[in-house]
């Protein structure tokens, strides 16, 4: 299989004007999916924001496990990485504000220092695509400014909105970088929907999929799609075919590859973390 790629010419236009507004703002938040919060990570990110302060935002908690998102935060701060977990759905400003000016906390007083009366701290959104950027901002500003779609790619242009009396965010289009080396990454992306479905392989991201959840949660492809133990104690190719005949689809395996694909997305198989925190060196 040829490795996934996806990088259009607005993603090169908006990692430049990403370097330009970079002086504009105060912090940056970078918005990562907790299912895979470094696989989600754009790494020429970091060498673009340099010493800007910025705060990773695990996004989509709700459909990760919650106890690895916990970890990963944990591993975040310790690493000196400003770092938290947030839920659209339920999550409220504040919650984002306290962080925001914990870690602007010397700046802040410097400018009370000045005489500076309060002013809005202004606040870039950074992600790759389908992130859930537009969602957590519409749900700070209590408005259905930013455009919104289980899909990559809507966004595709940067606006200012206004949250809160204190906040003034940046949205920003999704961005990949151009090549993943590993391109196990690439199917982690496709499986969570950072990638247009028409740029891959529907069946390779499935038997992917079906490769971490017979490992991990064998009990959630029981429960859901009734597979049975020694269904699922075969060659991940044969787990397919299975799980195609249980849905009812008899050898239409790509239609199959699809609806997994989608039930995981939703959170039909519960919540899954794809990615590892690092071991300790040494």
């Amino acid at each position: 299989m040829a490795n996934i790629q996806w990088f259009p010419g607005h993603m090169a236009k908006a990692m430049r004007q990403v370097k330009e507004n970079l002086r504009l703002v105060d912090i940056v938040l970078e918005l990562v999916d907790a299912r895979l919060p470094e696989s989600s990570r754009n790494p020429q990110i970091a060498s673009v924001l340099k010493n800007k302060p910025s705060i990773i935002v695990l996004t989509k908690r709700d459909l990760a496990d919650p106890q690895m998102t916990k970890r990963w935060v944990d591993y975040y701060e310790q690493h000196g990485q400003p770092a938290m977990a947030f839920d659209s759905t339920q999550d409220n400003l504040r919650s984002l504000e306290t962080k925001i000016r914990e870690v602007l906390a010397d700046k802040l007083a410097q400018r009370a220092a000045r005489g500076i009366k309060s002013q809005r701290v202004k606040v870039m959104c950074l992600g790759i695509p389908n992130v859930g950027k537009s969602t957590l901002l519409n749900h700070l500003v209590h408005k259905k400014i930013a455009q919104v779609g289980n899909r990559p790619g809507v966004t595709k242009s940067q606006q200012w909105l206004k949250a809160g009396d204190s906040l003034q965010l940046l949205d920003t289009p999704g961005i990949l970088w151009p090549k993943f080396e590993d391109p196990v990454v690439g199917k982690k992306l496709a499986l969570t929907g950072a990638i247009k479905d028409t740029l891959f392989a529907k069946d390779d991201v499935a038997l992917y999929a079906l490769e971490h959840f017979v490992n991990h949660h064998a009990q959630l492809l029981e429960k859901v799609y009734h597979l049975t133990p020694e269904e699922l104690d075969q060659p991940t190719v044969e787990v397919l075919l299975a799980l195609t005949k249980r849905m009812g689809f008899r050898d239409d395996y790509d239609r199959a590859s699809e609806r997994l694909i989608f039930d995981c997305r939703k959170g039909k198989l519960g919540r899954y973390t794809l990615d590892k925190i690092p071991a300790k060196k040494g």
